[in-house]
């Protein structure tokens, strides 16, 4: 049983009993039976309208839960569809007092939701209004009337992050470009003319609209000022450069240079007009010291020319170089050839400097070819020879790439300029192939030299022999001395004295070159074996050497000096065999 059907009971029994009370209180004091009807009756009514009230409150309360119900349910679901929400699904077998309360307490929560969101768009939207003005671009599209969603929400939300971030980035490069046309405008002494400039030299930051065409009308702005910087800077720097060399054709020495040390630096107008004047000043001087300025020209001139590689004839062919009347005119075509020179020089610099590399490696290419073919360098201490062998080597490596790599340059530029590269008035591999056709023309001559000197020697010692360095003394001999014999032999033969032996030999240099032998019809028989022999070597190899040419060169200067000393050492042996026999 409910409590409540135990208090129903509960109150039925206390009615009985304040019943049955009264009706012994009217006992008692003896009210009679039609007042007690009355008085019944009354107790009747007023509990009959008491539970009447209760009665119609509670239906009443009924009736507004009802309503609410209802009420709710409607509103939930209209705020389900605003806010796009799932539908609110009631629970079974719920009282109406429960069930109310859930609905009530639903529609609560999704009005707060409700509020949330169109607070937030609110807020959202008047972000994006001053964004926008501060971008001039327009508002964010969105529906103010109807309830944003979530995920309308979170794209407005990125929407007016990316207008802060590209604000911030506008504002930078604002304040940026700003800083450069302020110190363009004092470098080039300009006032803000237009409102545009003044708006950005004058007006707050925050104030300056950001927009696209704004910042490009900014940079454009920047830009015409840095060229006319820029321009300003190159007049300046043109009237320097003037100043210079003017300074050095004029001779003009460190102290009267000092003064316009001021201004050798910056691009300001009264710096432009204070180098103009120096300029002036100086061109007037020139006019005066004409035949100075047209000499140290000159000297310029042929620096050029050198570093150019021009040839006799394209130098001859600036006649003015040679005139010695010093007029204006002349000075004029001085200047003019110097800058033709001087921007033809700087066009193609990268091929001079590669030529110029290539006629110091070949310098000293040729350098090592001399000291190779030098037999004292043999001599040398403290590894010398060992490294110059080594920058030989890799000389002759290095040095035909980089001809080619020249060529290949050369070629390019040739097809480009449809005109020849000139050194020296001629092609620049014309010129190496010629350089590399004397170089061995040069070897070939001074290996016929050599051939032909050793020939010479050779066969004049093969002739007449030759005073040996140390003479040594020869046992088995007279008791004669030898020193003496050695002496007169020699002095005779160098005073040219003739002595018997020599005489028989000169008589008989026919049968000599004949026989082949240096002992046909002049030595008798007692006269060594191995000395013939020796000789018919030393003819052989003479021989060989004289059929090949490559047998003479720096590598074979041995072998010829050793062929040398056996035949002056054989030929002294057989004169003072002779001698000491004729005695």
């Amino acid at each position: 049983m409910r409590r409540s059907e135990v208090l129903a009971e509960e109150s039925i029994v206390c009615l009985q009993k304040a019943l049955i009370h009264l009706r012994e209180i009217w006992e008692l004091i003896g009210i009679p039976e039609e007042q007690r009807l009355q008085r019944t009756e009354v107790v009747k009514k007023h509990i009959k309208d008491l539970l009447d009230r209760m009665i119609a409150e509670e239906e009443s309360l009924r009736e507004r839960l009802l309503k609410s119900i209802s009420f709710c349910q409607k509103e939930l679901s209209t705020l389900c569809n605003e806010l796009q929400v799932k539908p609110f699904q009631e629970e079974k077998e719920t009282t109406v007092l429960q069930l109310e309360k859930d609905l009530r307490t639903q529609v609560e929560l999704l009005r707060k939701q409700k509020k949330e969101r169109k607070q937030e768009l609110n807020l959202l939207q008047e972000q994006d209004q001053e964004l926008c003005e501060i971008l001039c671009m327009p508002t964010y599209d969105v529906d103010s009337t109807s309830v944003p969603t979530l995920e309308e929400l979170n794209l407005f939300r990125q929407h007016v992050a990316t207008l802060r971030e590209t604000k911030e980035s506008r504002h930078e490069q604002f304040v940026s470009i700003k800083k450069q046309i302020i110190l363009c405008m004092e470098e080039l002494e300009h006032t803000p003319d237009t409102s545009f400039e003044k708006d950005i030299v004058c007006e707050d930051e925050s104030a300056f609209c950001l927009s696209l065409e704004n910042i490009a009308t900014l940079q454009k702005l920047l830009q015409q000022l840095e060229i006319k910087k820029s321009k300003n800077e190159a007049e300046c720097e043109g009237l320097r450069a003037q100043i210079r060399e003017l300074w050095d054709r004029l001779q003009i020495p460190e102290e009267e240079r000092e003064p316009v040390a001021a201004i050798m630096t910056g691009s300001k107008a009264k710096v432009r007009n204070a180098l103009q004047l120096e300029v002036d000043r100086l061109e007037e001087l020139k006019m005066q010291n004409i035949k100075q300025v047209i000499e140290t020209i000159r000297v310029e001139l042929a620096q050029f020319w050198d570093q150019c590689f021009y040839s006799k004839e394209q130098r001859q062919a600036f006649a003015p170089y040679y005139s010695e009347d010093y007029t204006e005119n002349l000075l004029h075509l001085h200047d003019a050839e110097i800058i033709r020179l001087r921007n033809y020089y700087e066009v193609h610099k990268e091929l001079f400097e590669g030529v110029q590399k290539w006629e110091e490696s070949w310098k000293l290419f040729l350098e090592f070819e001399r000291k190779a073919s030098d037999p004292s360098r043999f001599t040398n201490r403290g590894g010398n020879l060992l490294k110059e062998e080594k920058e030989r080597a890799k000389l002759q490596k290095t040095l035909p790439k980089l001809e080619e790599e020249l060529k290949a340059r050369i070629e390019k530029w040739e097809q480009e300029q449809s005109m020849a590269f000139m050194v020296n008035g001629q092609k620049f591999m014309e010129y190496v192939t010629e350089q590399w056709e004397l170089h061995r023309l040069e070897k070939e001559k001074a290996k016929q030299e050599r051939q032909l000197k050793n020939k010479r020697q050779t066969e004049a010692e093969m002739l007449y022999g030759s005073a040996p360095r140390t003479p040594s003394k020869r046992p088995g001999l007279t008791p004669n001395k030898p020193g003496k014999v050695r002496k007169s032999v020699i002095t005779s033969m160098c005073s040219g004295k003739k002595t018997p032996r020599a005489a028989r030999l000169r008589a008989n240099k026919e049968n000599m070159e004949l026989n082949g032998s240096m002992l046909s019809g002049g030595y008798s028989g007692s006269t060594p074996l191995q000395h013939n022999c020796s000789i018919k070597s030393i003819a052989s190899t003479y021989s060989e050497f004289s059929k090949d040419p490559s047998l003479s060169d720096s590598s074979t200067v041995g072998l010829q000096r050793e062929l040398s000393k056996a035949s002056r050492a054989d030929a002294t042996s057989r004169i003072l065999n002779s001698t000491n026999i004729q005695s």
